[in-house]
């Protein structure tokens, strides 16, 4: 935690002034962050063994491949807001805050529960492959901020301007302190990343059940989220086959579960190795059915 503390706040430090962030300096930030994390597994494969570490990698690898869909949730909500570029880091760094503290909400619970009910196991792995076809079967859907409930009501019990202040997220208006479209943003992409962590967490349960492993992995792929971001929001391919391959995750991570517990444990490397090769098929597959395809702008705002 202390770690993570520190992180935030020389991130925080270093982007103190509203900027637009180019693709050079997301691609640098987006290595940074990935360095931390393996390094951060490294140090778990030496210190405790190489199944802890692999258990770390797994479920880092698979919150980071679930990530990348909530990365383009973000852009559709920053596009339908018209959100400046150069206010947008500011946004998803509160963002990522309040998805660290939600998230080590729903890791200690999880972790409860399955101390508390073994069976709880059979619950996650059956709601993981459940998803995973729910996914598979709705990935030509698209999400419309337009249409969000959280937004309907955010709207009706709070009082909002119809321009930006800035990178604020509260103004006044003729002496009446009312809240900035910044900050209907900032709570669309919180009730999103809860949605995903709903999924996600679960996910990660599937290869762990060490509440330090859980939770080191899920911070430090969301931490690389931002840089993430920036470095797809503008040039994004069309990824037909990433839905399809994320729905293949969480349905093989919700057997793996109940199999491992029920039946007989499935080598963490093995489950590492099916993600991999899952995630890389789809985008490889991907890529190459859009060859050719001019690249997507999704940002509508050049800030």
């Amino acid at each position: 935690m202390v770690g993570i503390l520190a992180m935030l706040a020389l991130d925080l430090f270093l982007h103190r002034d509203a900027h637009v962030i180019k693709v050079r300096e997301s691609a640098i930030w987006s290595m940074v962050w990935v360095a931390v994390a393996v390094a951060v597994g490294g140090a778990i494969w030496w210190a405790y063994g190489a199944e802890f570490g692999l258990q770390y990698f797994a479920g880092y690898i698979i919150e980071k491949s679930l990530a990348i869909d909530n990365v383009f949730v973000w852009a559709m909500i920053f596009s339908y807001f018209a959100v400046p570029r150069k206010y947008q880091h500011r946004v998803l760094f509160y963002g990522v805050v309040g998805a660290l503290v939600f998230r080590a909400i729903f890791i200690a619970a999880g972790s409860v529960l399955i101390a508390s009910f073994a069976w709880i196991l059979y619950v996650f792995g059956a709601f993981l492959i459940l998803t995973g076809i729910k996914m598979l079967i709705q990935r030509n859907e698209h999400i419309n901020p337009e249409r969000s409930k959280t937004l309907r009501l955010f709207r009706r019990f709070v009082p909002t301007s119809d321009d930006y202040d800035g990178q604020k997220f509260l103004t006044r208006r003729n002496g009446v302190l009312m809240a900035t479209p910044l900050l209907a943003v900032l709570v669309l992409v919180e009730v999103t990343d809860i949605i995903f962590a709903v999924d996600s967490i679960p996910a990660i349960f599937a290869v762990t059940q060490e509440p330090f492993l859980v939770f080191a992995s899920n911070a430090l792929a969301i931490l690389g989220l931002r840089a993430m971001y920036f470095l797809l929001a503008d040039l994004i391919h069309p990824f037909v086959y990433l839905k399809l391959g994320l729905s293949l995750v969480l349905v093989w991570v919700g057997i793996k579960m109940i199999v491992s517990h029920a039946l007989f444990k499935i080598p963490t490397a093995l489950s590492l190795g099916v993600v991999i090769a899952i995630i890389a098929i789809s985008i490889g597959a991907s890529l190459w059915v859009s060859r050719g395809q001019p690249r997507q702008s999704v940002d509508a705002s050049a800030g």
